[in-house]
């Protein structure tokens, strides 16, 4: 892919994140290190978009997600697509099927389980062929989640030589509004999975993601209400607990069952101690299953979509972005009862600012740090990229990554 003229296109780039990863190319790569452009389906926002970030010398490519051929097109001029076109299940199945048969190294925010399988089903075998390594979830969902238990297994074995068969996630702190895309995919989801027996089973199978001969069998945890004695706390259900396990669990496959056979992982928001811990743990729980119920009823669905979540193109202010951030921790045990913490921290909130910076850093680290040799197929986070992503978020994208005492 050397002749190539980009390293990375950012497609969508007038979409709300969009512009916030522009703005972030344009400062973090204005010493030509990467060579970008910018596309969308029209010039005259994407001329906007420019002419407010100042985008001196960056071209702009106008490609619809409807049209194969201009698709082409662009994948014909660069190493990465970036995508932030979602819902991914309405609007991402042509670019991923140009990539893969073009030999295209793709990335994206997508959080659809649904989607990610039907595009590995269709795709990968093109993939593998052509060379394109296609990596899904490179946002908040799932790059935390995937790299964070990477990061932690890396460290158990330097101390124990083995790795953990079980990790527990805790949310201990998380401030940002949910974005309008991601609501936007989740109302799409549910949407489909209502009308559809075969996929209700699939969204149940904590393995859809893994490749057909993973072998996994394990049940694993159904997080509910509890008081977690070895976090110190109450927890509740985590929202995006539904993609983040199902990507661990590829990543296990993927590195040849690295984590172990009998491997379990959960994900869980941590509400405090005590009474009010308590209280707050039955608030989220009772707060996530009403949202669920709620978007598969069409009268409720309509009135959340049209008067209460954001909707695609909604975010929040800049203020509110510099103020969010989020700490999530790590719990791994062995078979033999040996402990280890890791914990990984976002300077901006999870949605946009920190998706925005960890998106970017992911296609840049597809676009120079990753060998042509590795071979093209469906790829998570943490197998493709690893240790070198992490070196770049945590140079360049306000993340931290720390084994705890």
């Amino acid at each position: 892919m050397a002749d190539k003229k980009f390293d990375i296109i950012v497609y969508g780039a007038t979409s709300f994140v969009g512009q916030i990863i522009t703005r972030y190319m344009h400062t973090q790569f204005a010493d030509g290190s990467i060579v970008w452009a910018i596309a969308g389906r029209s010039r005259t926002k994407l001329q906007q978009v420019s002419d407010t970030i100042g985008l001196s010398g960056i071209e702009m490519i106008v490609a619809d997600s409807a049209d194969e051929g201009s698709l082409r097109q662009m994948c014909a001029q660069t190493k990465v697509v970036m995508s932030t076109v979602g819902p991914y299940a309405l609007y991402g199945d042509v670019l991923v099927r140009v990539c893969a048969t073009t030999g295209t190294d793709y990335c994206d925010l997508t959080g659809e389980p649904q989607w990610i399988r039907k595009m590995q089903l269709r795709h990968e075998a093109d993939a593998a062929k052509s060379g394109a390594r296609i990596v899904h979830c490179c946002g908040f969902d799932s790059i935390p989640s995937d790299l964070g238990v990477h990061f932690l297994q890396r460290n158990a074995l330097e101390q124990f030589g083995q790795t953990c068969g079980r990790i527990n996630m805790r949310v201990a702190n998380m401030k940002g509004g949910a974005s309008g895309g991601t609501i936007a995919s989740m109302i799409n989801m549910v949407k489909e999975a209502v009308s559809d027996a075969d996929l209700r089973r699939e969204l149940k199978d904590p393995y859809s993601l893994c490749p057909p001969d993973h072998g996994f069998f394990v049940p694993q945890p159904d997080v509910q209400i509890a008081y977690d004695n070895a976090y110190g706390g109450w927890i509740a259900p985590f929202v995006m607990a539904g993609i983040n396990t199902r990507i661990v669990h590829r990543s296990n496959a993927l590195s040849h069952n690295n984590y172990g056979a009998e491997f379990t992982y959960e994900e869980a928001v941590a509400t405090g101690q005590g009474a009010k811990g308590k209280r707050m743990a039955r608030v989220t729980s009772w707060g996530v299953n009403a949202l669920m119920i709620g978007l598969a009823v069409p009268p409720i669905r309509w009135l959340l979509e049209n008067f209460v979540l954001p909707k695609p193109g909604e975010g929040p202010s800049e203020k509110a972005q510099l103020e969010g951030g989020f700490d999530i921790v790590f719990l791994g045990s062995t078979a033999q009862g040996e402990t280890i913490r890791c914990r990984v921290t976002g300077d901006r909130d999870p949605g946009y600012g920190s998706t925005a910076k960890m998106l970017s850093q992911a296609a840049a680290c597809l676009a120079k740090d990753v060998p042509d040799t590795v071979a093209g197929g469906f790829w998570t986070p943490a197998t493709i990229l690893g240790d070198r992503l992490i070196d770049r978020l945590k140079a360049h994208a306000g993340l931290t990554f720390e084994k705890l005492s």
